[in-house]
């Protein structure tokens, strides 16, 4: 595909995400707590709270930042009454129970300070019963000031019972109304949303559900509003499947790679937690040989322009998911196998929080549980070292960040691609087989090599060398 004129940020090639669903990852001392808290170390519920907030972000920092993080993408933090905080109520006001505006100000100096981005969900398709202009609908009726917000189909309006509720809302669940983005009122209070809060310091966007606004010109109004608050902010969007329409340049940077985490699960996973998988929306996976996941590798990276496949937020679960080792059936084999390709293939790569100390848990809200800060013996300590290992390889090495990716093998179950930066190359191999095998000599590999994960010295091209079963090698050439 030929390269389109694109103003992407720089800085999102280079970046490391983590992703924290705020009430989730910690609680501060600093945030009053509501009484009706459920005890932390419990099972999430749908609805109960566990009162983490931004100050406890700030507070752990430092294990971010140990961790190889770049940046935080959080889980909307606005006012809401849900625990996830995807029905807000003020888009103007982080929620009370997170600390407050004065928090959300606190952890973008504390993360700035320290060279990290904060990048905010925003949730502009639907709002909340409790959203004020809703509210006064159903306060007043046909009498209300502002019935084009949204769309009402008759009166009165059944705002919990579900059934035939009315009004147009997300999934028709009534306490999602569906915002009328026809409507000049609702755009204009939208765009001026996304530029509030970049001007108050935020490093960018995540955009929940935005296909269903489909309505281009709007996007195209929130993309020049954004930029022109922040120049530099990254506009990534939560679409599933292809998303050609949104990555021309003109609306999105970029989208979560959703895809790609499907090719890497068929192609490292023994076998899947089915029936968790298909309760989200990566719906079913089916195991793929090494020259399939190529083929799919292929289409991923050619798909739309080198700089937003160098720009995709590359994850492999998310609060809308299965943890990862929950998905892989426990298989931390596979797990580390999966981390190894999201760190040395193109775009930013993003852990879920908690992942990194061997988290588990099924769909929502099972995805969703706490950080277990006071239960440090239940980390799995290897897992958080490799994941370390993986951050700082690809902060030293500038190939696994902004070089050019090209597969030069893929045999059973055995792929090689390399990834050249101006003079450095760096090969990466991957033996998601339960026996060692050779490598395919199509790869065209001769000499001497360092493997940059175990230190080992490797001869390719004698035909002696055998990848290990269910590992994988970060190679630099050492000469003949």
């Amino acid at each position: 595909m030929p390269e389109l004129p694109l103003d992407v940020p720089d800085w999102v090639q280079d970046a490391v995400f983590y992703q924290i669903f705020p009430d989730r990852f910690a609680r501060s001392a600093r945030v009053a707590k509501a009484s009706g808290l459920e005890p932390w170390p419990d099972p999430p519920t749908v609805h109960g709270y566990k009162g983490g907030d931004l100050l406890g972000v700030v507070e752990h920092l430092d294990h971010l930042e140990r961790l190889g993080v770049t940046a935080i993408y959080l889980n909307p933090i606005f006012q809401s009454a849900s625990n996830h905080r995807y029905h807000t109520h003020d888009y103007h006001r982080v929620d009370p129970m997170l600390g407050g505006d004065d928090a959300l100000r606190e952890l973008l100096e504390a993360a700035h300070e320290r060279g990290l981005r904060v990048v905010l969900d925003g949730v502009f398709n639907h709002a909340s019963r409790g959203f004020l202009q809703f509210n006064d609908i159903l306060e007043n009726g046909e009498n209300s000031a502002y019935l084009d917000w949204f769309t009402v189909h008759r009166f009165p309006l059944n705002a919990y019972d579900g059934g035939d509720i009315g009004y147009d809302a997300w999934w028709n669940l009534p306490a999602l109304p569906k915002f009328d983005t026809a409507t000049p009122a609702v755009r204009e209070f939208l765009w001026g949303v996304g530029e509030h809060w970049l001007r108050f310091g935020i490093d960018g966007w995540r955009l929940d559900v935005p296909n269903e606004i489909d309505d281009e010109a709007f996007w195209q109004e929130f993309r020049r509003r954004c930029r022109a608050a922040r120049d530099d902010c990254y506009i990534v969007g939560e679409i599933w499947e292809e998303a050609d329409r949104w990555l021309q340049g003109d609306q999105f940077d970029a989208v979560m790679n959703y895809p790609l985490a499907r090719a890497i699960y068929g192609f490292v996973g023994r076998s899947f937690a089915d029936n968790e998988v298909a309760r989200s929306g990566i719906r079913k996976l089916d195991r793929v040989d090494a020259p399939t996941f190529a083929d799919d590798l292929g289409d991923l990276l050619t798909r739309y322009p080198k700089a937003v496949v160098h720009a995709q937020m590359n994850l492999l679960d998310s609060h809308d998911t299965p943890r990862a080792l929950t998905i892989l059936n426990g298989d931390l084999a596979a797990l580390r196998l999966a981390y190894l390709l999201l760190f040395t293939l193109p775009g930013a790569p993003c852990i879920y929080y908690g992942d990194e100390l061997g988290l588990t848990g099924g769909h929502d809200p099972a995805s969703r549980g706490t950080m277990p800060w006071q239960a440090p013996e239940t980390w799995d300590e290897a897992l958080l070292g490799y994941l370390t290992q993986l951050t700082g390889l690809r902060r030293e090495r500038a190939p696994l960040r902004r070089g050019d990716t090209s597969v030069l093998a893929a045999k059973g179950e055995v792929v090689v691609f390399a990834r050249d930066h101006e003079a450095e190359r760096l090969v990466v191999m991957v033996n998601a087989g339960e026996k060692a095998a050779p490598v395919p000599s199509t790869a065209g590999l001769r000499g001497r090599y360092r493997d940059l994960l175990g230190g080992g010295e490797v001869l390719l091209g004698s035909g002696g060398a055998r990848l290990p079963a269910r590992s994988g090698w970060v190679l630099e050439g050492l000469g003949d």
